[in-house]
């Protein structure tokens, strides 16, 4: 008889965790309705969850009621199991963000897989996942001060590690710059701030920073050019000012089948123009990185359009030709 009681208890005890992480305030009386239960059973099973390290505070007010909080250390959690997979998902695809977390992703995985049910753990496991390639680690640290940095608005500084830069040019003084977001792309962390002293959004490998503190002062965010943060961030890795597309675009007919362009395409449109030729209309940052990129088909290329992508065919022709030669 005992164990049974004591088996009840346990099994009310997740059941009022449960309610309260998902409801800010749970009114008293409510909570018992919930629960099958009396009030005072209620205020019982709330001093065994406190006892257990969970915060859970009483809320005055005319129906009176309770509220979990946040507390000093991090108790035991309750999930159901749509959250218990997406946790699992997410903590699989976390070393994928360059955020150098994948121990601690790895341990934090291996803890919820071991006590999901069994039909959870095989759909979590169907995922599989492979780093191709490794980018550059970045600490949670600086990710940290970053991201308080754009809560707090205030301006950072920083050493930049600018791969364009020789080395020869010695130091040079620490950059100033007003962050707005913190933005990961294709494994890789970007800061996109306002450079005022440019009067210009500056985009920056963070892994090329190298903090300084204390943070500069407070600053007005502003909205990036187009509101849009990723439509500005893949705008600006095209080359462009504001709207994400190439700067330098062109169209031209291959001398090949559109079963064979169309999968290189990129973010070109490809429609045939005739049995065995295809039109395709493409962009690029410049004239001549468009006009090389189509040579990569190693085919006749008739250019329709317009006469700076004519030029830059005669530039490269004109160059290999030179290269051509013997030395």
């Amino acid at each position: 008889m005992p164990i049974a009681s004591s088996t009840a208890t346990s099994g009310r005890l997740l059941s009022l965790l449960s309610l309260l992480q998902v409801r800010r305030d749970w009114p008293g009386a409510l909570l018992a309705g919930r629960l099958g239960v009396s009030e005072r059973t209620v205020r019982r099973d709330v001093d065994r969850l406190r006892e257990l390290g969970y915060p859970v505070q009483a809320v005055k007010g005319p129906e009176g009621g309770y509220r979990l909080e946040a507390g000093g250390r991090m108790p035991p959690l309750l999930f159901d199991e749509e959250q218990a997979v997406a946790l699992a998902v997410a903590l699989r695809i976390a070393a994928g963000t360059g955020a150098g977390i994948e121990e601690a992703a790895a341990r934090a995985l291996a803890t919820v897989r071991q006590v999901m049910p069994a039909r959870l753990r095989q759909r979590v496991d169907q995922l599989e996942l492979t780093a191709a390639g490794r980018e550059t680690q970045v600490g949670t640290d600086v990710l940290l001060a970053l991201s308080s940095a754009v809560r707090a608005t205030e301006e950072v500084r920083f050493d930049y590690d600018s791969p364009s830069r020789p080395a020869e040019a010695g130091p040079q003084p620490p950059r100033r710059v007003q962050p707005h977001h913190l933005v990961v792309r294709s494994g890789r962390w970007y800061l996109v701030g306002w450079d005022a002293a440019r009067e210009d959004w500056r985009t920056y490998r963070v892994d090329r920073m190298r903090l300084r503190v204390p943070n500069g002062p407070r600053f007005t965010p502003r909205e990036v050019p187009g509101g849009d943060v990723a439509t500005f961030l893949a705008a600006r890795f095209k080359g462009s000012g504001t709207a994400d597309a190439w700067p330098c675009r062109g169209e031209v007919v291959l001398d090949l089948p559109i079963a064979e362009v169309a999968p290189f395409a990129g973010d070109g449109v490809a429609e045939e123009a005739a049995p065995g030729r295809t039109r395709l209309r493409t962009g690029s940052w410049s004239w001549p990185a468009l006009a090389a990129s189509l040579l990569r088909f190693g085919c006749d290329v008739e250019v329709t359009g317009p006469q700076e992508l004519r030029t830059a065919f005669a530039d490269l022709a004109a160059r290999a030709a030179r290269a051509a030669e013997p030395g």
